[in-house]
């Protein structure tokens, strides 16, 4: 299923308003955001046109997902060939995320950076009524329990939705912070402002292990997985181009990256060096961050 994937905008669209991490959405509401937020798209990257599917028909068509967590069996049911292999873009995402000539870096970063956090709130809202305090009693993500700390340091254990909660609270906070993302002509970005970029897509990519480990199910059911897989491997793509996040942060989910991250459509796999392989105890062992 081949369609056409959304570029990047300098627009702050607030979408972190238009999501309830406590109730979840209605399906009226999701497919509202889903709709302005492609056809926004549609017009901002004339490049890649089309790829909007009515979502709202495959909302209604499909049966409403259960809300329980996969069990361990399911966990890695994203790196089924039948998931991977579905797409809504055809397109070099290498090349998507080139800095252009003529662009500052930082713009470049701060546009990338905000287009991201909108599409990976939005992605989470679809599922967010099946991920509770009960389904994710921690933010899970393969074998690591990531914790929240505050901003005098301190160390808590919450809930997966109270983490995306946090995460999203405070990069809507940045973003949305004139002095941190200027968005008026000659206003200059702060000097710690790579850090903080850094620091953001760390979060971001938390959400989106967390939505392939523990609700890839339910993307499943909504037919949202080719949406999921693109939005991953343009985030991927988009943080190894700049170094944006520590290799050892998403050395849990390399091996979907491996996979969607593939500069040209799938060949035949070579064989995984020995190094590559996680060893037999890995799979038991808990990492705590």
């Amino acid at each position: 299923m081949v369609g056409d994937y959304s570029a990047i905008s300098g627009d702050n669209t607030d979408m972190h308003s238009q999501r309830n991490s406590k109730s979840g959405l209605s399906c009226k509401m999701v497919l509202q955001a889903v709709g302005k937020v492609l056809r926004y798209w549609r017009v901002v990257f004339p490049l890649l046109f089309g790829w909007y599917y009515i979502i709202g028909s495959r909302w209604k068509s499909k049966t409403k997902p259960n809300g329980k967590k996969p069990t361990a069996e399911e966990k890695k049911q994203y790196l089924e060939a039948e998931f991977t292999k579905v797409r809504v873009v055809d397109f070099d995402l290498k090349e998507l995320v080139m800095l252009p000539r003529e662009i500052d870096l930082n713009e470049w970063l701060a546009s990338n950076t905000t287009t991201f956090f909108n599409l990976i709130n939005l992605q989470y809202s679809t599922i967010s009524e099946f991920c509770t305090g009960d389904t994710c009693q921690a933010m899970t993500a393969c074998n690591t329990i990531y914790y929240w700390y505050d901003e005098r340091g301190k160390k808590t254990k919450c809930t997966a939705p109270q983490y995306v909660d946090f995460v999203m609270s405070l990069v809507q906070k940045l973003v949305t912070d004139d002095d941190i993302f200027p968005t008026k002509y000659g206003k200059e970005f702060p000097n710690a402002f790579e850090s903080l970029i850094k620091k953001i897509c760390r979060y971001l990519f938390h959400v989106l292990a967390h939505l392939f480990w523990a609700h890839f199910k339910e993307t499943v059911a909504l037919d949202l997985q080719g949406h999921l897989n693109t939005l991953y491997a343009h985030f991927i793509v988009f943080v190894r181009e700049f170094n944006l996040v520590d290799p050892k942060e998403t050395c849990i989910m390399d091996d979907l990256s491996e996979i969607l991250c593939a500069p040209a459509p799938p060949a035949p796999a070579a064989p995984s060096s020995p190094a590559s392989a996680p060893s037999p105890s890995s799979h038991n062992h808990v990492t705590e961050r």
